[in-house]
């Protein structure tokens, strides 16, 4: 088990310290599980799901046309 210390600004404190609260666990259970669940639910892509997403060549090419949007200004991630 590692140790990580960080540095917070008070209000977003304030809403970790609730929901933790709120689920009954400690700052540092409810830091670990939040981190936990977003990283397992948002971040990755199951073999199977990403194969699909590949085959479908008229999804990536829109992939790709978004990204080089983005590369040029055109829009902003919000």
């Amino acid at each position: 088990m590692k140790t990580v210390t960080m540095r917070v600004d008070d209000s977003v404190y304030d809403m970790i310290k609730l929901a933790a609260d709120g689920q009954k666990r400690n700052l540092s259970n409810f830091i670990e599980f939040a981190t936990v669940q977003y990283l397992t639910s948002s971040q990755f892509v199951e073999n199977d799901e990403m194969n699909e997403i590949l085959e479908d060549k008229e999804l990536v090419q829109n992939l790709m046309n978004g990204l080089d949007d983005l590369k040029n200004g055109d829009y902003t991630i919000v």
